[in-house]
């Protein structure tokens, strides 16, 4: 009979993922003319059940508009939203890591109001306990071998920064927008340290017409957590939850001193590379033998490196301009990219938008969606790609058209997987025949290893080896292999 041992792995990580989408509608009575529209979703808690995931929070929609007498005044109000993702592998004892994203934003008017719905993007993981078996020793010749497993536990942190600048005098603040761009990412004993900028943009009345700023903002949040060692890697995201801006008037100076306090919150995925040791092959020298395998695979984050691109080029505009337009702001850039294989390597491919303020010779004022696409070349493989858009400008060089500028900076995350397939079981079946011989000569096949060999012989490749010490791995078409076998005399 066959003895065997088996040891059970058991680690916590990232089980699966989900994506979902869900709307938000907010209604603007007083609304004439929409100018710009920005919304942020604050996510408050996400909670997993039988079979569904439930996210819920808040969303806050503000828009710059223009009245009946044409004066360009501001609204903003918040709308409490809840959502439900099915999936039948959800259990109530998984732990959900989720982060959301204002996909788009878009406005239309219906009667006397204007409504505003934001598109919010979940990106969902399930995380808990995965184990399984695997073949430690035994009386079977085995196959050890090193296999990788990712343990990851998803952990948060909070902090608030504060910021004070000066700029020209400007009036009434109208909108600002956050966007946040990561540029290291730190594991140490006890804590994740994440760096990073907040890009600020702000507009705001400038005397009688609507202008717009910009700032960055640098940031460090700690994240402690019993999970990160040095040796470990995170992805981290953070988010603004809370933007407060007051702007005091310097009159003899003739400038504005904005103070800017933000509350940021970090999202982290802690992981960690686990060695182990398995047997991924076995056989037995007297019998046949039916193996039964555990299979895992498992995901894990490896480095984060950055990009700084400036990119122009022409934009596409969602309505027609000429030159009698003035343009007076860009605000709400942003940008969203893609990794994508091309002839000459890797590129990041996406786009980079703005609203554009312009004025027409009337008096009165629009706001025009611009994108500019962009197709970057990178280094990296394998990642997941965060990008924020700043500095963004635009020009009418040519009538009806906008030649556009911006700077991209991205920030890649390497993403990895191992798939481990480890020997967890062993039945033994029926004997087969020794060989009588003292000697054995084989004519093995090309291309074999030492342990396809050693399995075909039914000898450990320490026996194969010392019986053919000149043998060379692969086998070359025409090598021969000696097998000895002792012989026992009855007394």
């Amino acid at each position: 009979m066959i003895k065997t041992q088996t040891e059970t792995f058991r680690g916590y990580g990232k089980l699966f993922g989900m994506t979902a989408q869900t709307a938000v509608e907010c209604r603007f009575p007083e609304a004439e003319t929409v100018l710009s529209a920005h919304a942020t979703a604050d996510l408050a808690g996400a909670e997993a059940g039988n079979g569904e995931v439930r996210y819920f929070g808040r969303t806050l929609f503000s828009i710059v508009y223009e009245d009946a007498d044409r004066r360009v005044c501001r609204a903003e109000k918040g709308v409490e939203f809840s959502a439900t993702v099915k999936d039948e592998r959800v259990a109530p004892a998984q732990t959900v890591c989720a982060h959301l994203a204002v996909e788009n934003v878009s406005a239309r008017r219906e009667g006397a109001s204007i409504f505003v719905t934001a598109l919010l993007g979940a990106d969902i993981a399930l995380f808990g306990e995965r184990t399984f078996d695997y073949l430690s020793g035994g009386d079977l010749i085995v196959r050890r071998e090193n296999v990788t497993v990712y343990v990851s536990r998803p952990v948060s942190g909070a902090t608030e920064i504060e910021d004070d600048f000066e700029v020209e005098r400007i009036g009434d603040i109208l909108q600002h927008a956050e966007t946040v761009h990561i540029t290291s990412v730190a594991c140490g004993a006890g804590e994740v340290r994440a760096e990073g900028e907040v890009f600020l943009g702000i507009l705001a009345m400038r005397g009688e017409e609507p202008a717009s700023f910009e700032r960055l903002i640098p940031f460090r949040i700690d994240i402690p957590t019993e999970a990160s060692q040095p040796g470990c890697r995170a992805q981290v995201r953070v988010s603004v939850t809370q933007a407060a801006l007051a702007a005091d008037a310097d009159e003899e100076r003739g400038v504005c001193r904005v103070r800017a306090t933000l509350s940021l919150r970090a999202r982290a995925i802690v992981c960690e590379e686990v060695a182990v040791d398995g047997v991924t092959d076995a056989f037995s020298r007297t019998n046949r033998v039916t193996l039964g395998y555990s299979e895992s695979g498992s995901d894990g984050t490896g480095e984060t490196v950055q990009l700084t691109e400036r990119v122009s080029g022409r934009a596409a505009l969602s309505a027609g301009i000429d030159f009698s337009d003035t343009l007076q702001a860009v605000t709400l850039q942003r940008a969203e990219a893609n990794l994508v294989r091309g002839e000459n390597g890797m590129r990041a491919e996406g786009v980079a938008l703005a609203t554009l303020l312009v004025r027409a010779p009337d008096g009165s004022r629009r706001g025009i969606e611009m994108s500019l696409p962009f197709s970057v070349p990178v280094q990296t493989e394998n990642a997941d790609v965060d990008v924020i858009a700043c500095g963004m400008s635009a020009r009418q060089k040519e009538e009806g058209t906008i030649d556009a500028e911006a700077t991209l900076k991205f920030t890649f995350t390497e993403r990895l997987h191992s798939s481990a397939r480890l020997v967890s079981s062993a039945e033994e079946g029926e004997a087969v025949p020794e060989k009588d011989c003292a000697i054995s000569v084989y004519v093995p096949r090309a291309g074999d290893g030492l342990w396809e060999l050693s399995k075909r012989l039914r000898k450990s490749p320490e026996e194969v080896t010392a019986s053919n010490p000149d043998l060379e791995f692969p086998i070359r078409e025409g090598q021969r292999v000696v097998i000895y076998r002792k012989k026992t005399t009855a007394g």
